[in-house]
């Protein structure tokens, strides 16, 4: 992957495609861009250059725990690299907390998106209360158990380091309190937005968003059927889509799904995009 630096940040990203408008997709919780690679070339062959990339804090790019916000962080990260890309404006997709990415640049950024694809939207109780212990608070246990040295031990840290070696220095300069106080303030600007039937954005900040938009809904608790109604619902552009259609008990089953159903989901956005193009 090519290397630019963003807002301070080394930011490792691929096009995929020679010619047509640009898409950038990101995909959930903190996983590194080549996850969503394999939905990435076949847009591409549709005749669409995409955009995959490793957001600060993951996969092979720099680490920067800074800012209010992760999502706010991440959302801003995108602005920059588009714009050095001369890729603007764009279509901007997202799984999961990529979702909630996208729909905070959109919010942020208007102008920069020609429209939205979105899957898996995340919200309600469980969800919130999961994500919260998964991106912040375990990661605050561990720092205060063990330092960083406990921190470099996680699992999304661990394949940080395997990705970017150097990622370990740069965490283990942290001092634990430091690491802490970021962690604590990133999970303080998670929680104010989590009792939205969306997480992250209000109903106002939904209606107010008014380019088109592909929404295929989740099926699973962390991604349940209601959260992607209620994106359709408040947003005045949007068209709604069920690519899987099982109920999910477990992360893993619904990841198997997706897996499952990547062709029909491409296709999904495939039309989509063709339609606003026309």
């Amino acid at each position: 992957m090519p290397v630019t630096q963003i807002r301070g940040v080394d930011i490792h990203y691929e096009i995929i495609g020679d010619r047509g408008p640009f898409v950038a997709l990101q995909p959930g919780g903190r996983r590194a861009g080549v996850s969503v690679k394999p939905l990435a070339q076949k847009i591409a062959e549709a005749g669409y250059r995409v955009i995959v990339y490793d957001r600060r804090n993951c996969g092979a790019s720099g680490i920067a725990i800074t800012g209010e916000s992760e999502n706010d962080e991440w959302a801003e990260d995108l602005y920059a690299l588009l714009g050095k890309l001369d890729a603007l404006p764009a279509y901007i997709g997202g799984s999961s907390s990529g979702c909630r990415l996208a729909l905070i640049l959109a919010l942020r950024h208007p102008e920069a998106v020609r429209g939205l694809l979105l899957w898996r939207v995340t919200g309600g109780p469980h969800a919130a209360v999961h994500l919260a212990n998964q991106y912040y608070t375990s990661h605050i246990e561990a720092a205060k158990a063990g330092g960083m040295a406990a921190v470099c031990q996680l699992d999304h840290w661990k394949e940080v380091i395997a990705a970017n070696p150097a990622s370990r220095n740069t965490l283990m300069a942290m001092s634990p309190a430091d690491f802490i106080s970021r962690m604590e303030r990133w999970r303080d600007a998670f929680n104010a937005g989590a009792d939205h039937p969306v997480i992250g954005l209000s109903p106002a900040e939904l209606r107010s968003l008014t380019m088109p938009t592909c929404i295929c809904p989740g099926k699973d608790p962390v991604h349940p059927p209601p959260a992607g109604f209620a994106c359709h619902q408040l947003m005045p552009n949007a068209e709604f889509h069920e690519v899987v259609t099982e109920i999910r008990a477990t992360l893993d089953e619904a990841f198997a799904d997706w897996d499952a159903k990547e062709g029909l989901l491409a296709a999904t956005f495939i039309d989509f995009l063709r339609r606003q193009g026309r």
